[in-house]
């Protein structure tokens, strides 16, 4: 394949999806952005109605049923958005959403109903500028995260002249990236691409979002090299998906492949309430099982934290498993194993 496809019947034609499903995989696409670039495409076996790559990005009917839980801004952004293009959450640190596009649109995305053609719109000069305002306004900004959308969909020579404004910024010390373009096409990770991620002059940082181990190619652990071979540190974020990664197997895999190419796993995503996407979802206690069975099985680079997104914009907390109990005036801590020990040991 030479191009990102963008159409069900793009899909139905290349053998992704089955063509009894192109009046319904037409009514998803009215709604809902769809791509699915090269990098990816290849990676799809055609034959395994469960491959994990098309459950990720190939649309399905079931996106058209919603349930009464699942919200159009599920993590409450737009409640926490003085200005256009910032969400403002956490008092040290805001979101700067650059761009609404992607280079391939997850069918499980918490913004899918903020993002794609026809969707919000590219920040303007005039809008950008209000925004770089806003975290110049507040000295308590310290850390401001790239995100839309994702970021890298920019020219280098556009991303250079973000990051150069917020070089010039004192008090922003961190700037974080957030991107799936590594593992979607790879090729965008150019020299010059690196070179203005380090036009910041601050401590940059780039998360990639991945979610199965064989998204991790050749093709992206290159990608994913040039940064860090240029001192820029790599994480991950993961979101925990039904028929996916949803095993303790593939799970491992993903997290040791992932430190493999020298990115620690940072957040393992709870799917977050976005309408039609209930089919890949799991159920909390169904991820604080793997996380369990992971700890000690799993060096401890690999693990992430294991976190949801609270429903209207109250930020993530940790939902991982819980190993300590409070035992009158001790604490019981239970090992790897299951086993479990009083702390302070008794004599």
């Amino acid at each position: 394949m030479s191009k990102t496809l963008r159409r069900p019947a793009d899909l139905v034609e290349a053998g992704f999806a089955p063509a009894d499903r192109l009046p319904a995989l037409e009514r998803v696409a009215a709604r809902y952005a769809i791509a699915l670039t090269p990098a990816l495409a290849e990676l799809i076996d055609r034959d395994d109605p469960n491959d994990p790559i098309a459950r990720q990005f190939v649309p399905d009917p079931a996106e058209l049923d919603t349930t009464p839980q699942e919200r159009a801004d599920p993590i409450g952004d737009d409640s926490h958005s003085p200005v256009d293009g910032i969400v403002h959450r956490y008092p040290d640190r805001v979101l700067l959403k650059l761009v609404h596009v992607c280079p391939v649109y997850c069918r499980f995305c918490f913004r899918r109903e903020m993002v794609g053609p026809g969707k919000r719109p590219t920040l303007s000069p005039q809008a950008l500028q209000a925004a770089l305002d806003y975290i110049r306004g507040d000295p308590n900004i310290w850390e401001v995260i790239l995100t839309g959308g994702d970021p890298l969909m920019l020219s280098a020579r556009r991303l250079a002249e973000v990051m150069g404004e917020l070089a010039a910024i004192d008090h922003v010390k961190v700037v974080r990236v957030h991107t799936r373009i590594p593992v979607a096409a790879p090729e965008r990770v150019t020299p010059s691409l690196v070179k203005a991620l380090k036009a910041c002059r601050k401590a940059a940082y780039v998360v990639l979002h991945a979610n199965h181990p064989c998204e991790l190619t050749p093709a992206a652990r290159a990608a994913c090299a040039r940064m860090i071979d240029a001192g820029i540190p790599m994480l991950s974020q993961s979101v925990l998906l039904r028929g996916v990664n949803d095993d303790a197997d593939t799970l491992g895999a993903l997290l040791r492949t992932l430190v493999e190419c020298r990115i620690k796993p940072y957040y393992l995503h709870h799917g977050d309430l976005a309408p039609g996407t209930a089919h890949l979802r799991t159920d909390i206690a169904a991820g604080q099982a793997l996380l369990r069975e992971l700890r000690g099985r799993a060096s401890g680079l690999c693990q992430p934290t294991y976190v949801l997104d609270i429903p209207g914009g109250h930020g993530k907390s940790p939902i991982g498993p819980d190993y300590l109990a409070r035992q009158g005036d001790d604490y019981t801590v239970e090992d790897f194993n299951g086993a479990r020990h009083v702390y302070p040991p008794r004599e």
